[in-house]
């Protein structure tokens, strides 16, 4: 039987962007000053602002601040789709919930301030961010990227496949591993 090849209509490299929310809360408790949630991913279909000529991506919004909680938008955050990540997508797609991931930071010399640094689909990507001591949070992931998402997992991943091991009492005494 022959291998099933990849469909040569669907683009190798994917980029799409996204919008992230933050929420800034003050004095959440008595030991903190400043608190972030991940409030929220949507798919950036420009409303909420295009980067400035030379800009890498447009400048985050603030949607509403009433002095105790704050809710910032930051749209045109890239979100590209590799097909070596396909396993990563694959284990996304099959948790039975999947999910944008997204990797933030607070600033050192100003805790009032946080943003969003990348946005993935990858299991995989977002587990090599947590190993790296990185803030990852994850928000749903909507039913139409879903779908976008399995048709190019579909188009680029193959698993490998799995290799049957011998049982030892099978294999040559030389073979066999140690005691």
């Amino acid at each position: 039987m022959d291998e099933p090849r990849l469909d040569d209509q669907a683009p190798r490299l994917l980029t799409l962007r996204a919008t992230v929310l933050l929420e800034r809360q003050h004095q959440p408790n008595r030991w903190e000053d400043w608190r972030f949630v991940l409030a929220g991913v949507e798919p950036d279909d420009g409303h909420l602002g295009v980067p400035a000529p030379g800009a890498a991506r447009p400048q985050p919004r603030v949607l509403r601040d009433d002095g105790r909680t704050a809710l910032w938008a930051f749209p045109g955050l890239e979100v590209s789709l590799h097909p070596d990540e396909g396993e990563g997508y694959h284990l996304n797609l099959t948790s039975g919930a999947p999910v944008w991931f997204v990797m933030w930071r607070t600033d050192e010399d100003e805790p009032s301030q946080a943003w969003p640094e990348r946005v993935t689909l990858s299991y995989h990507e977002a587990g090599r961010l947590l190993d790296a001591q990185e803030r990852v949070d994850n928000w749903p992931l909507p039913p139409d990227w879903v779908d976008m998402l399995a048709g190019y997992t579909e188009a680029h991943y193959r698993p490998e496949p799995k290799k049957r091991q011998r049982p030892a009492s099978f294999r040559a005494p030389g073979e066999r591993g140690p005691r």
